[in-house]
């Protein structure tokens, strides 16, 4: 299975490592505990990385790096309907950091499958660098990432003109 992050360029050397979200917690996570963010893919990760900033600060050193999950490598999958009605908000609940904390500590499974916020029917695959089983995991490509300009302007969309027939 192939599965996306994007980050910054400096951090691609070690894009597997967990350690942004070990020093500034996330969602799934409290501070202190690796975890390595991914999406099932690439619009997702951006979408992902975007709702954590204003696109007008958005780093021009971003790259997309493309990961190799192996399909036998056992994972635990969360359904929206074992998570709390407030899943959604922000900032994040406990309740979630409490059970990507407890899948993490527990070590027995290396990847967690989970909703993800920003688009419900998709998907974040968390990785646990530290599982044994997650050596298998291979970094398959890092490429720069830049955005489409047109996202970055803020003018308003022309007005749409009646198609209205006359005969």
């Amino acid at each position: 299975m192939l599965v996306w992050r994007v980050t910054r360029k400096a951090h691609a050397e070690r894009p597997m490592s967990g350690e942004g979200v070990r020093r500034y917690g996330g969602r799934w996570n409290y501070i202190g505990l690796a975890v390595v963010y991914t999406s099932q893919s690439l619009s997702l990760a951006v979408l992902e990385y975007l709702v954590n900033l204003s696109i007008t600060d958005l780093p021009d050193d971003l790259v997309s790096v493309q990961i190799e999950i192996p399909d036998d490598l056992p994972r635990t999958e969360i359904a929206i309907k074992e998570l709390p009605d407030n899943w959604r908000t922000f900032p994040s609940v406990e309740e979630l950091k409490d059970i990507g904390a407890g899948w993490a500590r527990q070590g027995t499974v290396p990847i967690l499958v989970v909703p993800s916020v920003v688009i419900p029917t998709e998907f974040n695959y968390l990785v646990n660098p530290i599982h044994p089983s997650s050596h298998g995991i291979k970094i398959l490509s890092v490429d720069p990432f830049t955005l489409d300009t047109r996202l970055y302007s803020t003018r308003k969309p022309a007005r749409k003109r009646s198609r209205k027939v006359t005969r």
